[in-house]
């Protein structure tokens, strides 16, 4: 049954994704009517668009005092909505600094350059919107970069893939695809019989668990962990240069855990023996180096007993951390908090764009090959999918719009992918004429040939006839 009036559109565009960030401003030394106004004259000149982009739109707002111990930094962070704090404090000149854990900006102003009442501008207004815009410059430059990589060729701006930063073309090359969930296998490879065992699981929930579950919101992961011994890897040699690191890894000798209910898995190998890494590399550290899209690598010297403890193991999982973080595809500035909240508005921005490229590619094959007949669950999984991302477009930001828009992904794809579907691009009708043609031929010579025959018989009895007459 052919459902093509669902897909009949040329373009699918669900929503233009401008996530709302909202800042909380806290400023105990001064009045409400100078914060009110600095506020408003901030929020002027953070209106005034400096470039194209429009993937978000900071908004400003009086933090609220009530029951609130501004000694105590966690009391400014409590709203899970507001993405960033700025805590004004008197001084000599106009400084800002993130705070190391927490999501908040601290800025220092000098008390002349508070704005008056009655002012319409203010330089530390434009100061303090300056350094805004810098704080959220990197998930601006990021959002850009999905806009531009999801439009189709034709649409792209002349030479925008050349305004982009190499670091930022390797860093999105070097994410994973996002999933709801990740599988993380921790291995233990040694060159000979021992160690034969160590402390991973208390190492994992001293040093790395804290912040897995700050990323709780985003991701979930399951856990497993193993031990190779006389694992031997693909190069020999006990200084490893650049070249060698591609091929570190041999699959045959290190059998690594395979994904498990089909989350993908993240792999660390903490690999103890006498291999280094040269500093001549530009892939790690004399110690440790991340594979895109697959994991991590420590190297470790063989320890003088035969387990490996908690503390030797504390350096390994920071670092595994650290690199889970990059293969996440977290922004690399800013509290931790901060940058989570920004994965949150990335990730959404990427599933968002790649469900809407998925179905715009789905209607305009459906209008280019109208003889493709389009089954029944391709129309639900594109109604499922306008759903979730009418969903997603009306939570952005926050959880339940990741996950809407992780859903209309999937189901995007599904559909897009559709077997029965596929099989019949490969399989236009010269293909079909060219299959039943000699199938057909044994069939029809015969009744071609009666039919010449009856055509004979008929001319010949019609002949006799009129001679008759």
């Amino acid at each position: 049954m052919s459902h093509r009036s669902v897909v009949n559109i040329s373009f699918i565009q669900a929503c233009n994704p401008v996530f709302p960030i909202r800042i909380a401003v806290d400023a105990p030394t001064l009045r409400n009517d100078e914060t009110e106004n600095l506020v408003r004259i901030t929020q002027q000149a953070l209106d005034t668009p400096t470039d194209d982009f429009r993937g978000h739109r900071l908004q400003l707002e009086i933090s609220e005092p009530t029951n609130v111990d501004r000694a105590n930094a966690n009391d400014l962070v409590r709203n899970p909505n507001i993405a960033l704090t700025i805590r004004l404090n008197p001084g000599d000149v106009a400084t800002s600094s993130f705070d190391s854990q927490l999501p908040i900006l601290d800025v220092t102003y000098p008390p002349n350059s508070i704005p008056a009442p009655d002012s319409a501008t203010s330089g530390f207004a434009t100061y303090l919107a300056a350094q805004l815009r810098d704080a959220f410059s990197e998930e601006r430059d990021v959002l850009s970069y999905l806009a531009t990589s999801s439009m189709p060729f034709e649409q792209r701006p002349p030479g925008s893939s050349h305004d982009l930063s190499d670091s930022l073309s390797k860093r999105m090359t070097r994410s994973l695809k996002y999933s709801r969930t990740y599988h993380l296998t921790f291995s233990l490879f040694t060159s000979g019989p021992a160690p034969s065992s160590w402390d991973i699981e208390s190492a994992i929930d001293e040093y790395m668990k804290p912040i897995l579950d700050m990323l709780g919101p985003i991701h979930n992961f399951t856990i497993d962990t193993q031990v190779q011994l006389y694992a031997n890897p693909g190069v020999q040699s006990q200084m490893l240069s650049k070249e060698d690191l591609s091929s570190f890894i041999n699959a045959a000798e290190w059998p690594l855990s395979p994904s498990i209910g089909g989350a993908p898995t993240v792999n660390f190998v903490v690999y103890i023996g006498n291999q280094t890494i040269g500093t001549a590399s530009e892939t790690g550290t004399s110690q440790s180096w991340l594979i895109p899209q697959w994991g991590s690598v420590y190297l470790l010297p063989p320890p003088s007993a035969d387990h490996v403890s908690s503390g030797v193991l504390k350096q390994p999982i920071l670092t595994f951390t650290s690199h889970l973080l990059s293969l996440l595809g977290t922004p690399q500035s800013g509290p931790l908090p901060m940058r989570l909240s920004t994965l949150t508005r990335i990730r959404s921005a990427d599933l968002l764009l790649r469900a809407s490229s998925s179905l715009g590619s789905l209607a305009r094959l459906s209008l280019a090959l109208p003889s493709i007949s389009i089954p029944s669950s391709v129309a639900d999984g594109v109604a499922k999918s306008m759903h979730h991302l009418e969903l997603a477009c009306s939570n952005l930001g926050g959880p339940s719009g990741l996950e809407n828009a992780c859903i209309a992904d999937v189901e995007a794809e599904r559909a897009f992918f559709e077997k029965s579907m596929v099989g019949q691009l490969y399989f236009p009708d010269e293909h079909k004429v060219a299959v039943y043609l000699p199938l057909l031929g044994p069939v029809g010579v015969p009744l071609v040939i009666g039919l010449l025959n009856q055509i004979k018989a008929w001319k010949k009895a019609r002949k006799e006839k009129v001679k008759e007459t």
